[in-house]
């Protein structure tokens, strides 16, 4: 007779069974000890018809890797039994006529690897318990000692999938919940995910669409955790349509007469310049600065002179020159809201007042009420826009008409734009030929940049768009024509 047996490796394998003696009584000498081991069985049963051993008995093959105690019937190994390795590994379960079959538990020393549960011609299959080593646990069905069917699977890291395997992968419907929190529920090809899906991530985004090779790939929508939300095409887990940059719309250099508001059309575009209809809701804020201009001949002046404690850094431009902040107008006092103060929150804004999908109150710093839009569609619209006057520790240096004819072109740099000119003396003249003012209630005539920003938080897919710059030239009332440039040559001021 033979037994199916699993060897070190995990394999199952047939042993012939040794020589056994009974414990019936025996023509040896009186006195003389049984014999046991060395390839022997010590064996307490009874013998049946045709002298087939039944009972309980302790079986030692010829290759002592193999030690069977349990139960047999009609000389074969049957009913509740333990197969023991001398590697330590074990089964100790059910055996139906010689085989490993029905209920058990099995041990491999060599990979640490507990099983408990259904077992057929000494393999798991039905229905088991499977502990690792390493950490985790499966449980669910098996064939031939692979995850079959349905189960359940926690890793060593503590991830859960619950749903279908083949091949030990896991394979079909299922739903996984990975270590940081972030939960998936759709189609499984081989361990990855393929097919349609819903990705729910701990911060809050969900995608919904198809995957291919464990990344979204095909049609697909996602709503950030920002408030961005992307409808259309995915390749290798990127948005085939998504905005690259931001275009302030209008000619290349605006004109608008002083204390006058104007209207800023926005697109968000494509690398190709197609506007990116399919994004809604990302979060752009409107800024203003004035030029800076630093003279050669005073270090210390400039157009606008700002207090040290300030702490102002120039910001540099794609105009060639630099500019330093400067405030866009509040809304006065019995005036529109603070949010009407650049567009009323109309239907245009898909957030209206209150909305907790909007940006949260106090996550930034606004540079003054209502400065802030979210696109729909890839557009919006920044209506009412109005320079402020000049803020406080600002404090403007006007140049006298006198000194507009002497003089040259600045030296390396003709920009053809305006900067600040006297229109008279509202302050004290000095003997250098620059005036002094005192505060207005407006912006002065001069060259200013409007700047868009994207300030989605956190970033839609970690990546924030660079900001868009529009030149901005403020025309004295009743100016016919472009103010001209003063001269800033070091011999000609002295």
């Amino acid at each position: 007779m033979r037994l199916l047996m699993e060897t070190s490796s995990g394999k199952m394998a047939s042993a012939s069974e040794g020589r056994a003696t009974t414990c019936m009584p025996r023509r040896e000498l009186p006195g003389r000890p049984p014999r046991e081991g060395n390839g022997r069985l010590h064996y307490r049963a009874s013998v049946g018809k045709g002298g087939r051993r039944t009972g309980y008995g302790v079986y030692v093959y010829p290759n002592s890797f193999f030690r069977y105690e349990g139960e047999w019937r009609g000389g074969k190994k049957h009913g509740r039994g333990k197969l023991l390795f001398k590697d330590g590994s074990y089964y100790e379960g059910d055996f139906v006529d010689g085989e490993i079959t029905g209920e058990g538990c099995r041990h491999w020393a060599l990979t640490g690897n507990t099983y408990t549960g259904q077992f057929v011609l000494g393999e798991p299959q039905g229905h088991g318990v499977m502990k690792y080593q390493a950490g985790g646990h499966y449980e669910g069905e098996l064939f031939h000692g692979l995850r079959e069917g349905h189960g359940c699977l926690v890793d060593a890291d503590g991830q859960v999938y619950l749903g279908s395997f083949h091949d030990n992968k896991r394979h079909g419907r299922g739903r996984m919940i990975f270590r940081n929190g972030d939960e998936y529920e759709g189609n499984w090809v081989r361990d990855q995910r393929q097919g349609h899906g819903m990705l729910r991530l701990v911060d809050g985004s969900t995608y919904e669409g198809q995957w291919h090779s464990d990344v979204f790939s095909g049609q697909g929508s996602m709503a950030h955790c920002s408030g961005v939300i992307y409808r259309g095409m995915w390749i290798n887990g990127h948005p085939m349509a998504q905005a690259t940059r931001i275009v302030i719309l209008g000619p290349e250099v605006m004109d608008t007469a002083q204390g006058s508001s104007l209207t800023l059309t926005v697109q968000l575009q494509q690398d190709n310049g197609e506007v990116a209809t399919s994004e809604d809701g990302r979060e752009l804020e409107i800024s203003a600065g004035v030029r800076y201009v630093q003279l050669p001949a005073y270090s210390e002046v400039s157009f606008f002179r700002v207090d040290n404690g300030l702490g102002q850094t120039p910001i540099q431009t794609p105009f060639g020159f630099q500019c330093i902040s400067y405030p866009l107008s509040s809304p006065k006092s019995g005036g529109p809201e603070p949010r009407a103060a650049l567009g009323s929150a109309s239907a245009d804004s898909p957030f209206p007042e209150g909305d907790p999908g909007g940006p949260p109150a106090g996550r930034h710093e606004p540079r003054c009420p209502g400065n802030r839009r979210r696109a729909k569609q890839g557009c919006v619209q920044f209506s009412d826009v109005c320079l402020g006057p000049p803020p406080p520790g600002y404090h403007a240096v006007l140049f006298l008409e006198g000194l507009r004819e002497v003089g040259s072109r600045p030296r390396g740099q003709d920009h053809g734009g305006t900067t600040p000119i006297a229109q008279g003396l509202p302050g004290g003249s000095r003997l250098d030929g620059v005036a002094t003012v005192e505060p207005a209630a407006e912006a002065f005539p001069g060259e200013y940049v409007l700047m868009i920003h994207d300030v989605t938080t956190p970033p839609f897919l970690s990546h924030t768009l660079p900001t868009a710059f529009k030149h901005l030239r403020v025309l004295a009332r009743g100016a016919g024509q472009q103010p001209h440039v003063p001269r800033e040559d070091p011999e000609a001021l002295s």
